[in-house]
């Protein structure tokens, strides 16, 4: 990355180069800055997301998991609340292992992949229809509608 100060200025050279040199010195600690910041960003991001699966997913979801789930989610609001960027990440990744395990528990009940019920009238395992394409009682045709046809004369 280069900083370029260019264009008319009231500065004198050695104050430009002296703010050059300042910015380099502090790039490593705004940038440390930076990290911090997005990585409680994203601890916050996912302790939202996290609570609300919770919400969604209640019933469905097997005590001893939530439990989990819930322990590690409260050591990420700690470290959140203490603001420790190692912590969070820490706890981060174990929050995502265990939302992970409730996911797969969840998805892994009976009846919860089964997807939408047959609609009404419908026939869930039906005979398939038959070979060549177009189902037998299909008939193409155009259409044009008469008022329209009267109207326009």
């Amino acid at each position: 990355q280069d900083i370029k100060i260019t264009g008319v200025s009231t500065l004198s050279s050695d104050e430009v180069d002296r703010m050059v040199q300042e910015a380099e010195k502090f790039a490593g600690e705004d940038q440390a800055k930076r990290e911090a910041v997005d990585t409680k960003n994203q601890a916050d991001s996912m302790s939202y997301q996290t609570e609300k699966q919770l919400e969604e997913l209640d019933d469905k979801v097997p005590a001893d998991i939530k439990a989990k789930v819930d322990e590690k989610l409260a050591a990420l609001k700690e470290a959140i609340a203490a603001d420790q960027t190692e912590g969070m990440k820490t706890a981060m990744d174990e929050l995502q292992k265990e939302v992970m395990a409730m996911g797969q528990a969840v998805y892994s009940q009976p009846g919860a992949e089964g997807g939408a019920p047959p609609p009404p009238g419908g026939d869930a395992g039906g005979a398939p229809p038959p070979p060549g394409g177009k189902p037998d009682d299909v008939i193409d045709a155009d259409f044009t509608d008469s008022k329209d046809s009267k109207d326009s004369k």
